[in-house]
């Protein structure tokens, strides 16, 4: 942290947004989100909790409807102008032109691009705070001291993660995940040029995809192996397990809505 980024617990410096309640909602873009946002919507949750999203949640019509208070992005996708980069100034004009209520985004410290997230987005609705990428690898004892600090984060490899951490850091003790399905194994192959391909499906897809899996926090992206994928994903739950032992830690929980959903480190909702 002291090479890539610095110290700094901007979280906690901008604080929450608003008058906090009790719990939050996380969205994470499982195609299960499909059917629970809907019953959510209908249940009046978004109107009675706090709403956190991420990634291209922002283009779906219901958007404006559950108003998200918090939203992530922290995939290098988003500030580096490579991998789907028309994708991504499509979600920024987006965010400008249909935020009219105040939120907080929460993007990566680590910017080796320089990416000006103020120049992208000039909705003066929108906060931008950053978050720190850099995963602990200390001491087992000192690891929760750290993360109360906001020395170190959730980026164990899926976005909802740094969602988590960053809504266990503005002291919610309530969280509720929809949508993290974490299928990541359903139609896995490789192809005829030894390429690993997943079919990639996300809640507002109209049809799922068989495509090639890039890595894109390199430069240039490289294609994944089957131990690379696999390696990546074993980090993932890895650290699920790790934010639900720190959110017991905190006196807070952790629910997982998903019906479908792979992880097993969190309390599952009735």
């Amino acid at each position: 942290m002291a090479w890539k980024e610095n110290f700094r617990d901007y979280v906690r410096r901008a604080g929450p947004q608003g008058e906090p309640t009790a719990g939050i909602l996380l969205l994470a873009n499982g195609p299960s989100l499909g059917e629970e946002l809907p019953r959510l919507i209908e249940a009046g949750e978004h109107l009675t909790h706090d709403v956190l999203a991420v990634n291209y949640f922002a283009e779906d019509e219901r958007f404006t409807v559950v108003r998200p208070e918090y939203y992530v992005l922290s995939d290098p996708t988003f500030f580096r102008r490579r991998c789907d980069w028309e994708r991504v100034e499509r979600l920024y004009r987006t965010l400008n032109e249909r935020v009219d209520w105040p939120m907080t985004l929460y993007v990566q410290y680590y910017n080796p691009d320089r990416f000006d997230y103020r120049a992208a987005l000039p909705n003066p609705k929108i906060r931008i705070v950053p978050f720190h990428s850099q995963v602990y690898r200390g001491f087992p004892s000192l690891e929760f001291a750290c993360y109360r600090r906001g020395w170190g984060s959730g980026n164990f490899g899926s976005v909802i993660q740094c969602g988590e951490f960053v809504a266990l850091h503005l002291g919610y003790k309530e969280l509720h995940l929809y949508g993290v399905d974490h299928t990541f194994f359903d139609g896995m192959c490789v192809d005829e040029r030894n390429r690993l391909c997943l079919r990639r499906t996300y809640f507002y897809d109209a049809e799922p995809q068989l495509k090639p899996l890039q890595l894109t926090s390199v430069e240039p992206p490289q294609p994944y192996t089957v131990h690379s994928y696999l390696a990546e994903k074993c980090e993932l739950f890895r650290g699920h397990e790790v934010l639900a032992r720190y959110a017991a830690s905190l006196g807070a929980r952790i629910v997982n809505h998903t019906a479908c959903s792979l992880i097993d480190a969190y309390e599952r909702a009735e």
